[in-house]
């Protein structure tokens, strides 16, 4: 773990990898490696490991340990490592555990599991976590973790909660929660994230409000297309980023919701086309369809192409 706080080394291009399974099913640790060391390679700015691209409800605690410390022994420091952790506050507070033993530098806080509690609950759960933990917190706003803005700002006043990462794209809500915390800790860091799926469609309107940090599944499986649109983003060449948006963004979005649990089926159909093999998605996950995979495909070399014209 680096002396350097992960509010300090989040900044880049964040890669969520997949885990990677046999044909039986079983953890394949192996190609899960070399999946992380080719994202870091590739210029990834963190590792998320066993998030929800990476099927962290479908992980035993035993290889949600071992991915952790897979990811971990990969990166050796180059890179901050932040572990998923998920479901209710005691099996929360024992991932979290897990994740801080095996080397991780953070938490990504996913929402509770079932309930939909109210905004004390939440609170309740997630300052029960970050007590429960060295680690670095980043709050999952999702489903039925959905914050008011002043539920943020009790949130940022917790010891160890650094950030929030909005999957819900209430960009009224989201500007309305900034400015509440800015007003209440104007001394205070605490990041923000783009966390909805295919970041890169909303990229611009985070931006807009001062956004800059996303998840980005596209990442795993074309990094070279994934890091040409961040480096558009944020250097202001929005004709490049219409034209990705266009031209791969748009239409992989369009694919990815054709079927249920696309977001990461896909992904991993994506990384598999690009020469790794990292198995199916687990149960109760479903496979895309041939003609989908087929369809991926297309998009990829169509998206490798714009950067060759670029």
């Amino acid at each position: 773990m680096s002396s350097t706080s992960l509010a300090e080394r989040l900044d880049g291009l964040l890669f969520f990898p997949v885990t990677a399974y046999r044909p039986d099913g079983s953890l394949d640790l192996d190609v899960f490696r070399a999946h992380v060391r080719g994202g870091i390679e590739a210029g990834a700015a963190a590792v998320f490991a066993c998030c929800g691209t990476g099927e962290f409800h479908a992980l035993t605690p035993e290889e949600f340990r071992l991915c952790v410390i897979a990811a971990v022994e990969e990166t050796a420091g180059r890179v901050p490592v932040v572990a998923g952790a998920g479901y209710g506050t005691a099996l929360a507070l024992q991932y979290a555990r897990i994740a801080e033993e095996a080397g991780a530098d953070g938490l990504l806080a996913m929402p509770p599991y079932l309930v939909v509690p109210d905004q004390a609950g939440l609170l309740r759960h997630y300052a029960a976590l970050a007590a429960g933990t060295s680690l670095d917190v980043i709050v999952y706003q999702r489903d039925n973790a959905v914050f008011a803005p002043a539920t943020v700002v009790e949130l940022a006043k917790v010891p160890g909660i650094m950030g929030l990462k909005d999957g819900l794209g209430d960009l009224g809500l989201l500007q309305h929660i900034i400015s509440e915390v800015r007003t209440a800790l104007p001394a205070q860091p605490f990041l923000y994230f783009n966390g909805l799926p295919t970041a890169e469609m909303t990229g611009l309107a985070y931006r807009s409000i001062g956004v800059t940090l996303y998840s980005s599944a596209v990442f795993a499986f074309a990094p070279e297309i994934a890091l040409a649109f961040h480096r558009a983003l944020g250097a202001g060449d929005d004709a490049t980023v219409n034209k990705l948006i266009d031209g791969f963004y748009r239409p992989f979005v369009d694919l990815r919701n054709q079927g249920r649990g696309y977001a990461v089926s896909l992904v991993k159909a994506g990384v598999r086309l690009r020469g790794l093999d990292v198995g199916e998605v687990r149960p109760p996950l479903s496979e895309p369809t041939t003609a989908h995979i087929k369809e991926l495909a297309e998009l990829i070399e169509r998206g490798t192409a714009l950067l060759a014209h670029n």
